[in-house]
Order: C-alpha cells, then sequence, then structure tokens
C-alpha cells in the first residue's frame, strides 16, 4: 500500500485539528497497532484503546506495546452488538480504523457506525480509511486494479511478503503459531466482506448520528471518510 502513510499523516492531523494533541482514541479493528503506534509517536500524551478478535495480531499488538500504561486492548467480536460493554471507557476523543472495516457486509457495518456513535463524546470524531470504489466508473476502476497489481509485484520481487506468506511465515513462528491457527478458525482464509462507496459511508454516519460526515483524503483506490459528532 504505497499511501498506507499519507493516509495516517492525514488521519493524525484531522485528529489534532478537532480534538487536540492529547486524544483518548478507539483502535478499531486495530490488528497489530498501527494506529495506535502512530497516535502514541506524534501525540505522547494520548492514550489507546485497541480492539480486534484476531487473536494472533493481537498477540503481536500486546507484545509491541507491553509495558506501555498509554495502551490497553479488548478482544472482542464487532459483529456482536454488545461488544462494546468490555471497553474500558464510555466514550472516546477518536475512533480511528483503517483498512479492515471491509471485512463486514454494508449492513453489518451501518449497525456498527450506529454503535459507534454513542461512544464518540460530542465534538469527537470517527475516521474509516479504507477501499471506497466507485462503481459507476469501471473502466477507471480496472486501470486502478492495474496499477495497484502492477505495484503489488514489484513489491514481491523486491521482497516483500504476501497476504499468505506472511501468515504462513506467522503460523511457523513458536509464539505466533497457536493464535495464528485460532484465528484461521475464526475467520477462514479471509472475510467476504463488501466495499460500499464514499458517498454510502457518510449517509450513513449521519444517519447513525453524526452532524456531519465527508472524505477528508482519497487515493486512486481508497479514501478516508471522517465523521464528526
Amino acid at each position: 500500500m504505497p499511501d498506507r502513510e499519507e493516509r495516517f499523516r492525514v488521519m493524525l492531523d484531522m485528529l489534532e485539528a478537532l480534538v487536540g494533541p492529547t486524544p483518548r482514541v478507539l483502535d478499531l479493528a486495530c490488528g497489530t497497532g498501527s494506529i495506535t503506534d502512530r497516535v502514541l509517536k506524534r501525540f505522547p500524551g494520548a492514550t489507546a484503546t485497541g480492539v480486534d478478535l484476531d487473536p494472533a495480531l493481537l498477540t503481536i499488538a500486546r507484545g509491541h506495546f507491553e509495558g506501555d500504561e498509554r495502551v490497553s486492548f479488548v478482544a472482542a467480536d464487532l459483529k456482536d452488538p454488545g461488544w462494546s460493554a468490555a471497553l474500558p471507557h464510555g466514550t472516546y476523543d477518536a475512533v480511528l480504523t483503517a483498512t479492515a472495516l471491509h471485512w463486514l457486509h454494508s449492513p453489518q457495518l451501518g449497525a456498527l457506525y450506529r454503535q459507534l456513535a454513542p461512544l464518540v463524546r460530542e465534538g469527537g470524531v470517527f475516521m474509516n480509511a479504507d477501499h471506497m470504489p466507485d462503481a459507476s466508473t469501471p473502466r477507471i476502476n480496472e486501470a486502478v486494479r492495474a496499477v495497484r497489481h502492477a505495484a503489488t509485484d514489484r513489491a514481491r520481487a523486491a521482497g516483500a511478503l504476501d497476504w499468505a506468506e506472511w501468515w504462513a511465515t506467522a503460523a511457523a513462528d513458536p509464539v505466533l503459531a497457536g493464535p495464528t491457527r485460532r484465528r484461521y478458525e475464526i475467520y477462514g482464509e479471509h472475510a467476504d466482506g463488501d466495499t460500499p462507496d464514499v458517498a454510502w459511508h457518510a449517509r450513513t454516519l449521519r444517519e447513525a448520528g453524526f452532524a456531519e460526515a465527508r472524505a477528508v483524503w482519497c487515493s486512486p483506490s481508497d479514501s478516508l471518510v471522517l465523521g464528526l459528532k
């Protein structure tokens, strides 16, 4: 993902502009804690709660942040209507997520947005950076796919691991082997969610209770949608 750091930079710029430099952050579907890591490096006074269901990625995240009292992690299934009861706080200044919620189908994601609205304090923000293609531009979309595939091929030729190779490496690791096995029992190879467009995300966030919502960044294939309470 050659634009990964750019999306994180814009996310943190908007975070600071709207809620300040010491936010309480919910890192949603946190994975290995990529967002939390960048938040704390830029805003040392911030705190973060990471929530995910993947036992392998949570093992990596907990190991990376071990001893850092600013960070806590919760194992929870975002498809469970009661998942937020496990969180240590009732509200957050910001809920942030990236390249994760496309694992959910649109009805599930809409339900999640309705659950998130009460977790974001008044004046707080939700930001989701993810795949949000526009179905009305099929030829442009095909060109974008070709560009991305070419970039992926170049990265693999330079030694980067692809999805299957990364998980095979995790499965062979003595610490991650057990959590990786449990991860595949939960998810299988990959979830089968979908990728609604920016307009859907903005409309659904407003319907869920956010006062404003729109894209604040985009690449040829992905967008960062911000919802403001």
